[in-house]
């Protein structure tokens, strides 16, 4: 512990910000894919509930662990809103997207190599059964009320 800690110390508040959204996206991604793969691993056993569950938790310690570093934003998303809103600094969106994507990239190929690949996880596809502005909206929607959330952090 007292080695993390000396090698943080060296780092600059931009490099810390950096690697706790790098980790913490990493650890949202595994939980969250890495549950349904490991329910499609285990023949559907564990259900909706655990695959539910499981992304909450991953958010839940990747926010308990960064939230004071990074402001726990972990989605690009969010990352935007937060510079539409200007919670963020325009010269820390390319710091926060670039560790957001390296983050879930290593995270899916950990998940690929170390849980599996069982689940067909394919691409986010919305419910087209909802006109489009809807969705967009819930998605501008859910992304406000984090980004208002999270600066009262």
């Amino acid at each position: 512990m007292s080695q993390v800690l000396r090698l943080t110390s060296n780092l600059t508040i931009t490099q810390k910000k950096f690697f706790a959204e790098v980790i913490g996206t990493f650890i949202v991604v595994v939980f969250s894919t890495g549950s349904i793969v490991l329910d499609s691993k285990l023949g559907g056993i564990l259900g909706i509930p655990f695959i539910a569950f499981v992304p909450f938790v991953g958010v839940a310690v990747s926010v308990y662990l960064f939230g004071k570093i990074s402001m726990a934003r972990f989605n690009p998303a969010v990352t935007i809103g937060c510079l539409i809103t200007k919670h963020l600094q325009k010269d820390l969106l390319v710091c926060y997207l670039g560790a957001e994507i390296i983050g879930s990239l290593l995270a899916s190929v950990f998940v690929k190599y170390a849980i599996g690949t069982e689940a067909n996880l394919g691409a986010n596809a919305p419910n087209y059964n909802f006109p489009l502005p809807v969705i967009f909206g819930i998605e501008v929607l859910a992304s406000g009320i984090w980004t208002f959330n999270s600066r009262n952090f």
